[in-house]
């Protein structure tokens, strides 16, 4: 375990591995121990770097400090921190946010982006926006964190045969810190930056699951504003894609990086 302190707020990282550096990034009420699947198998090629984000996993649980803008801050804290140079990025869900906020505001940083399940934006626009929000919101706060956890699991784990996943996460969600939940939560909402994501150069993978929270047809149209991205859609699948179906992301991630390098040759920015 590694520690580092960017503005007052100690944060969580773990390094394995050697090559190529590759971030890692977790989602909402998650943290760094969410990618065990991944990275016994992405570290015997490429220097595997985890964060937990701040309010998340061993990193300090501050009163402030909550904006998807400040994670990116952190990250690239981080890596001057680490002096890794630019780096592979792959973020899931939240993470992924943090991905597209951190590839428009630092894409000398990055060699490749690879976003999972997630968006370069939410926006509370339709009725049925406002509605899902508000019901979100209002669970959120009700409901504890072990509540929350559980009915997560069962809604991304629902097969028998994933009982024990199942199980395993809902205790790990129910460790969560309920007010640094909340204003995680909280910074997701009307965050964005879709209206830059144009400027992303870098080689870029969205993989979506077929059953995750937004459709396919989402991912579609914001790939098709993305220069040199293109869209992996794993079937099988919902939301926690590297936890529900690992052999296939990991091969997808894998042959996604390796064309990444080689179409790179010398860096150039993102």
């Amino acid at each position: 375990m590694a520690y580092f302190e960017h503005e007052g707020c100690t944060l969580h990282y773990q390094e394995y591995g050697q090559g190529e550096p590759l971030v890692l990034l977790h989602g909402l009420g998650s943290s760094s121990q969410d990618w065990e699947l991944q990275v016994p198998v992405l570290s015997r090629q490429y220097r595997v770097i985890l964060m937990d984000i701040r309010g998340h996993g061993r990193s300090d649980k501050p009163r402030d400090g909550y904006q998807i803008a400040t994670f990116s801050e952190d990250l690239l804290a981080l890596l001057e921190h680490l002096q890794t140079g630019p780096v592979h990025l792959v973020g899931l869900s939240m993470g992924g946010m943090v991905g597209f906020q951190f590839a428009v505001d630092h894409p000398q940083w990055l060699r490749s982006l690879c976003i999972v399940n997630s968006a370069p934006e939410v926006k509370r626009r339709t009725r049925n926006d406002w509605i899902w929000w508000a019901k979100r919101w209002g669970l959120a706060r009700l409901l504890s964190v072990e509540t929350v956890g559980k009915g997560l699991a069962e809604r991304l784990f629902p097969k028998p045969g994933q009982a024990d996943l199942r199980q395993k996460m809902a205790e790990r969600w129910a460790r969560n810190d309920k007010r640094a939940y909340l204003k995680s939560f909280d910074a997701i909402v009307d965050w964005g930056v879709a209206e830059r994501i144009g400027q992303i150069r870098c080689p870029t993978l969205v993989i979506a699951a077929d059953h995750d929270y937004t459709p396919i047809q989402l991912k579609e149209r914001y790939v098709a504003q993305i220069p040199a991205a293109r869209l992996a859609v794993i079937e099988d699948s919902r939301h926690a894609t590297p936890l529900d179906q690992p052999e296939v992301f990991n091969q997808t991630l894998l042959q996604f990086l390796a064309a990444a390098s080689t179409s790179q040759g010398s860096l150039s920015p993102c």
